[in-house]
C-alpha cells in the first residue's frame, strides 16, 4: 500500500487567506497606534500626565455600602467603575469652597523613601499658604461620619504625613508639589473596562484584539454566509430608456 503524502493544512490556509490576515494585522497595528495617538493627544490638551483614570475604591461613594456605580451611576458623587477624565490644574486655581470644592487627584505622601507611587483622589475642605507653598486639606466624600455635603471638621478630615518633610505635607494636608490635576468629569461604567485593561498584562490585551478581529474578518462573514457582490453596472442604452 502506498500512503499519499497529506499536504499541510496551515500552510494552504496562509496562501488563500493571506490578504485577509494581512488586513487583520494592518488593521490591529492602526488599532494600537490610534489608541497611543489618541493617549498623547489628551495628556497634551489636559496638560497632565495622567488624563483619564478609573475609580478602583469606595471612598468618594456617599451611597454606601452599594458603591458599585451599576447601583447609582448618577448620584453626585465617585464610585467604583467610574472613569474620570482630569485636567491639569495650577494650586492657585484650586477650588476650596466646600461642598463645591474641586476633587482633586494627587500623588499619595510617601510614608518611607522606598514607597510606591500612588495616585490618590478625593475632595479638597480647604487651603492654607505657608512660606510659598500651598497646602490642602482633603475628606473622601464617603468617609467618616460627616459625609459629603456636610461640612466635615477638620479632626475628621484626612491626615497625611510625608517622610520627606513640611515640602509635602503639613499638619495632616498635602502640599502643592504631590498635585497632579483635578476631575471634569465622570463617565459611569466605563471605568470597569478601564480597570480590566489596566490589570491586564498588554500581551493579553493585544491577543484579545487580534481573536476580535479575527472573528470579524473570518467567522462572521462564514457564518451568515454573505459575500460581496458587485452590482451590475446598467448600460448607456437601459438608462436611457429608463
Amino acid at each position: 500500500m502506498h500512503f499519499q503524502p497529506q499536504k499541510a493544512v496551515l500552510p494552504k490556509f496562509l496562501r488563500i487567506h493571506f490578504k485577509r490576515l494581512l488586513r487583520a494585522l494592518v488593521l490591529l497595528a492602526v488599532i494600537v497606534i490610534g489608541f497611543l495617538g489618541f493617549w498623547f493627544v489628551l495628556r497634551v490638551t489636559l496638560n497632565t500626565e495622567y488624563p483619564i483614570l478609573p475609580v478602583s475604591t469606595a471612598d468618594m461613594c456617599t451611597v454606601q455600602p452599594l458603591s458599585d456605580c451599576w447601583k447609582h451611576p448618577f448620584a453626585p458623587t465617585l464610585h467604583i467603575g467610574d472613569l474620570l477624565i482630569v485636567q491639569g490644574i495650577d494650586a492657585n486655581s484650586v477650588n476650596f469652597q466646600y461642598p463645591n470644592s474641586d476633587i482633586i487627584v494627587f500623588h499619595a505622601p510617601k510614608q518611607d523613601f522606598y514607597g510606591e507611587e500612588r495616585l490618590i483622589i478625593t475632595r479638597v475642605v480647604d487651603k492654607w499658604e505657608e512660606n510659598g507653598i500651598i497646602y490642602f486639606r482633603t475628606k473622601s466624600d464617603g468617609s467618616g461620619s460627616d459625609r459629603w455635603p456636610e461640612m466635615p471638621e477638620a479632626s475628621k478630615c484626612d491626615y497625611w504625613n510625608d517622610c520627606r518633610g513640611k515640602n509635602y505635607t503639613l499638619n495632616g494636608m498635602i502640599s502643592d508639589k504631590l498635585l497632579v490635576s483635578k476631575v471634569v468629569l465622570r463617565i459611569p461604567w466605563l471605568g470597569h473596562l478601564a480597570l480590566f485593561m489596566f490589570n491586564s498584562p498588554l500581551i493579553f490585551i493585544i491577543v484579545v484584539l487580534m481573536i476580535i478581529i479575527l472573528i470579524v474578518e473570518f467567522a462572521i462573514p462564514k457564518f451568515t454566509g454573505k459575500k460581496a457582490k458587485t452590482k451590475p453596472k446598467k448600460s448607456v442604452e437601459n438608462a436611457l430608456e429608463t
